[in-house]
């Protein structure tokens, strides 16, 4: 009993100084702006696979719509349920610092691209730098993604927030953006996969027509 009332004690401490920690350093974080499709269809990316070729980021949605991820490598496991959709999972990149993409593969099956421009990380790019060290769940993310096998890079940007975006085909637009608030702050699967379901569900009457 005693056991169990000092355990409570310790995480209702641990809550609050990881709550004030956030609030201290939040003060000091640039809020996130939202993309348009203008700002993302523009996008010129570079192919990281085979033949390297530049194309425009709306030839990756147009057709079919698409999950793009700027950073987030646990969405690969959506992977399954978004081919059942049929909407493709894009990765994107910063910057192709050492072996960082190379890495990556094992962790993600589909296509990635470099965004030298950093568009889908804007349109106004956050930096979390070193106020990363002061949050909790910065610590506790980097853990689960040590212990899990990746470890991003240290080099070049690596402060660089990003984020997923659920872009619909046609004039559907962006579904749904999801910005880091620190660095592995997972977007909810579920938010993704409804969002997905809309790029069928939202064009099935106009293709019965």
């Amino acid at each position: 009993m005693a056991v169990a009332l000092v355990a409570n004690a310790l995480a209702t401490v641990g809550n609050l100084v990881a709550a004030v920690m956030n609030y201290f350093t939040d003060m000091f974080l640039t809020p996130p702006l939202k993309a348009t499709i203008k700002h993302l269809e523009e996008t010129e990316l570079k192919t990281l696979q085979g033949e390297t070729r530049i194309l425009k980021a709306k030839s990756l949605w147009e057709k079919s719509g698409a999950v793009v991820m700027a950073e987030a490598a646990e969405l690969s496991s959506l992977k399954p349920q978004l081919d059942k959709l049929g909407v493709p999972l894009y990765a994107v990149v910063k910057e192709d610092v050492g072996t960082e993409v190379q890495n990556f593969r094992p962790y993600f099956q589909g296509d990635i691209f470099l965004d030298e421009k950093r568009r889908f990380y804007g349109p106004r790019e956050r930096k979390m730098g070193l106020l990363a060290f002061l949050r909790v769940g910065v610590w506790m993310n980097g853990l689960r993604a040590f212990k899990n096998g990746f470890v991003g890079n240290v080099l070049g940007e690596g402060f660089v927030l990003g984020g997923v975006f659920v872009i619909g085909r046609g004039e559907q637009g962006i579904l749904l953006e999801h910005r880091e608030i620190e660095f592995g702050d997972k977007v909810n699967i579920l938010d993704v996969i409804r969002a997905a379901r809309r790029i069928s569900q939202e064009l099935l009457p106009l293709e019965k027509k």
